[in-house]
């Protein structure tokens, strides 16, 4: 788990991978799903420390909402013991911080599946520790996988602070999400995973770099989490 360990490695407060599941009484599995959360504990940017005007960072102990939800979910599944169904729930929890120890922009991380990865942006540590968050859930044999997460300002830009992103290649999963948006209350929007994109994402000397440009920022960010997802 070098992508998620490379994030986690400048804390003094040590990483917790976090995996709870969730199986239905008497058994007869028919369906597998794995619910994944972004789990920064704190989040200051590394070496590309967050700083100037909008930049938030006393608010980046909130950079774990997507863990937030994903647990509230494990309540939620725990109270409820939907018949048929098994839940995986996976969290790669962690600090982003500056030190001695700490990824440094250039470094190249090895994510579980063997691909690497070349950092260029140390605030862009969401998609990393994440990366190897999805390898794993893979390796639980599921069928469908949805991750959560606080992952782009891009995103942000493009749909307010009350409308999330939705990513994902598969129609029939948009449009469960969308029945479930309409039953929840919650606003979503579909956007679009454009693979020309990629060319921002492509590295001298790795798989691929963890950002690309400014432009179409949550669409790279969506096409770097697709790497990690068979």
């Amino acid at each position: 788990m070098g992508s998620y360990l490379g994030v986690a490695a400048a804390s003094a407060n040590p990483p917790h991978f976090i995996h709870l599941c969730y199986k239905p009484v008497g058994g007869n599995v028919k369906r597998k799903l794995a619910i994944v959360g972004k789990g920064l504990t704190f989040d200051s940017g590394g070496y590309n420390i967050k700083t100037g005007p909008g930049c938030s960072i006393e608010l980046m102990k909130f950079d774990m909402g997507g863990s937030a939800a994903v647990f509230g979910a494990a309540k939620a599944l725990a109270q409820i013991k939907p018949p048929g169904v098994e839940v995986h729930f996976i969290v790669a929890a962690c600090e982003n911080m500056i030190s001695g120890t700490g990824m440094r922009p250039g470094d190249i991380l090895t994510a579980s599946n063997g691909k690497t990865i070349e950092v260029n942006n140390t605030d862009a540590e969401g998609r990393l520790t994440l990366a190897d968050a999805l390898v794993y859930a893979c390796n639980q044999g599921v069928d469908k996988i949805i991750d959560l997460a606080t992952l782009t300002g891009a995103c942000v830009v493009a749909l307010g602070p009350s409308i999330a992103g939705i990513f994902t290649p598969s129609d029939e999963l948009a449009q469960e999400v969308a029945a479930a948006s309409e039953l929840s209350g919650e606003k979503f929007w579909r956007l679009p995973m454009e693979e020309s994109y990629w060319e921002q994402m492509k590295s001298g000397v790795a798989d691929m770099v963890n950002t690309g440009g400014r432009q179409g920022g949550s669409i790279t960010a969506a096409l770097f989490l697709k790497q990690f997802v068979h």
